[in-house]
């Protein structure tokens, strides 16, 4: 079983806004409400790929009830704990005559200390019968930076494979628990390390400092492909996966959430790493040309997979 933990799970609207210009009144010629969250978002395209799997998290008020609610309509199965505060809305708007897009995004609600600690004692329960555990997004407001890194280390005798999607303070943090995986895109990399990227070799020797800092395994996810830094037994393997853009993109709100959940389908499958991050890639890149974080055609990504290429970049990086 495949767990993903959102302990900010929203509402995510996505309209379509031809012509959008801020500071005037437009009308939205679509519109597209699902829950979301970066692992309700992974969760989604888990599902969409056929693996078992079950979101938690924290959801509170009205729009907690509704987040999980739309989940059972979409039959993905949920265990979220509740709160007492209003679960967030956060709002994309896509502008189809340019197609950029804007975002805004609410930073959640209050969660009490207790509320807090129960939900760590459920993760405890939920790990136990878990082969994967996939911590992902941002943190409600005062729940603690050092959250993820406080559950992966007490998860650390359990038998499940951890990874951790998220940015800044509590990424940075996070590591200290020895996540297996952690996969920060190009710009949360760069904020992690503390420097810009100019090249291929800079985002290499990224991977190398983020597994320094405690990852067993780092994935670095470029709009074009990937870097992966992949540990085989005392050994790292060094990897860079391809994949040519697209002329048009329709959305690309939840495209870093689609990798991950198909290098985790494939992982899950005991696929090996070049599979595991075509595979991924081929799945970020579905997502982009539908609406909705974690909505893809598997079709489509199954027919783009054959487009994506892999080389190894070092034969063997001693630790």
């Amino acid at each position: 079983m495949i767990i993903t933990v959102t302990p900010n799970a929203a509402i995510d609207k996505t309209l379509t806004v031809p012509n959008f210009q801020v500071g005037f009144r437009h009308r939205a010629s679509e519109s597209l409400t699902l829950p979301g969250g970066k692992g309700v978002n992974i969760a989604r395209a888990l599902k969409t790929l056929g693996q078992p799997v079950i979101v938690s998290g924290l959801v509170g008020g009205r729009a907690g009830q509704q987040i999980v609610e739309a989940l059972g309509r979409e039959n993905i199965l949920n265990d979220f704990a509740r709160i007492a505060g209003e679960s967030r809305t956060s709002t994309a708007v896509i502008d189809s005559t340019n197609m950029s897009q804007t975002e805004v995004i609410e930073y959640g609600p209050v969660v009490s200390a207790q509320e807090l600690q129960a939900f760590i004692e459920e993760l405890d329960l939920l790990a136990k019968g878990a082969h994967y555990m996939i911590f992902a997004g941002s943190l409600p407001r005062r729940v603690p930076d050092e959250f993820y890194g406080t559950v992966l280390t007490r998860l650390r005798k359990a038998r499940c494979v951890t990874l951790i999607d998220s940015a800044g303070e509590p990424l940075r943090l996070a590591l200290r628990g020895h996540p297996d995986f952690v996969t920060p895109n190009v710009h949360e990399a760069e904020d992690l390390v503390g420097h810009e990227f100019h090249d291929g070799q800079d985002v290499i020797d990224a991977l190398e400092i983020i597994c320094e800092m405690g990852a067993q395994s780092a994935i670095i996810t470029k709009s074009d492909g990937c870097f992966a830094r992949i540990k085989h037994g005392r050994h790292h393997r060094v990897y860079q996966a391809t994949i040519p853009l697209f002329e048009t993109i329709v959305s690309s709100v939840g495209s870093g959430d689609s990798f991950l959940a198909g290098f985790v389908a494939s992982h899950f499958e005991k696929r090996n790493v070049g599979e595991c991050l075509r595979r991924g890639l081929a799945c970020g890149a579905a997502n982009t040309q539908r609406f909705g974080a974690g909505v893809f055609d598997p079709a489509e990504a199954e027919r783009l997979y054959e487009t994506t290429a892999v080389i190894e970049v070092n034969a063997a990086v001693k630790d």
